[in-house]
C-alpha cells in the first residue's frame, strides 16, 4: 500500500484562514491520504469537500490538552459524530496518568469509546507520551486496550515532542496487535516515515505543510 494510505494529513494550526484550510483538505484528497484530521470547527467543511473520496474525515477531541471531564469529552464525540467526523482523536488526561489516576484515565476513555463504537466510528487515544514515563506510557496503552480504543497515539504535536522509536516499541510491544499504533508529531520526511511504518506503526499524522513533500520523497526513492 502506499504511503498516503496511512497518513491522516492534519491542518490542526489554530491559526490557520478558512482558505488554508480548504486548500489543505483539498490536497489531502487530491493525495489519497487515509484521512484529514481537522479541528472540530472544520467538520462540515472537511465533510463537503471528502465526500465521495477515499479520505476520511477524522477530528481532534478535548486537544490540545486533554483537561475536560469524562462527561464533556463523550458530549464532544458525539457532537463530532452529528457533524459527521468519522474517526476521532482524543487527549487523553495525561496529568491524571502522570498521578497513578488510572480509573478515571479509564472512565474518561471508556466513555468516548462506547460513544463512538455505537456509531462504527474509530477512536485514537493520544498520550503526549514526551511527558510519560515507559511505565506510563505501557500503562497508557494496556488501558486503552481495555476499553477498546482502536489506536494509541503518540502525541499532539503542540506540546513536548513528537513520535519517538522509544515511545512507539513500548506502544507497539505492549499492544501486541490488539491495537494499532499512530504515530504522531516530528514527522518531516520520508525516512522518518518509512522507519515508523517499518516498526508496525500502522497510522501516521503528519501536518498538512509536509505531506506533499513527503509524499514526493517517497516517489523519489
Amino acid at each position: 500500500m502506499k504511503l498516503s494510505r496511512y497518513i491522516d494529513s492534519s491542518p490542526l494550526n489554530p491559526s490557520m484562514t478558512s482558505e488554508e484550510v480548504r486548500a489543505a483538505i483539498e490536497e489531502a484528497v487530491r493525495l489519497e491520504c487515509r484521512s484529514v484530521c481537522v479541528q472540530p470547527s472544520d467538520i462540515p467543511l472537511a465533510v463537503r469537500l471528502c465526500r465521495n473520496t477515499d479520505t476520511h474525515v477524522c477530528t481532534v477531541l478535548d486537544f490540545p490538552h486533554g483537561k475536560a471531564p469524562a462527561a464533556v469529552k463523550e458530549i464532544e464525540a458525539r457532537y463530532y459524530m452529528e457533524y459527521g467526523a468519522e474517526e476521532l482523536d482524543m487527549v487523553m488526561n495525561y496529568g491524571l496518568a502522570r498521578s497513578g489516576q488510572w480509573e478515571e484515565v479509564e472512565a474518561e476513555i471508556r466513555a468516548v469509546v462506547s460513544a463512538a463504537h455505537a456509531r462504527n466510528v474509530i477512536v485514537k487515544v493520544i498520550f503526549e507520551a514526551s511527558q510519560l514515563s515507559p511505565k506510563e506510557i505501557a500503562r497508557a496503552t494496556e488501558v486503552s486496550i481495555t476499553v477498546g480504543a482502536d489506536f494509541v497515539k503518540t502525541a499532539t504535536g503542540f506540546f513536548g515532542t513528537g513520535a519517538t522509536e522509544e515511545q512507539l516499541r513500548i506502544m507497539l510491544d505492549t499492544a501486541r496487535g490488539r491495537c494499532k499504533v499512530k504515530a504522531s508529531g516530528g514527522i518531516r520526511d520520508y525516512a522518518t516515515a518509512k522507519k515508523f511504518l517499518d516498526m508496525g506503526v500502522e497510522r501516521l499524522g503528519i501536518g498538512s505543510s509536509s505531506v506533499a513533500k513527503i509524499l514526493a520523497e517517497e516517489a523519489a526513492s
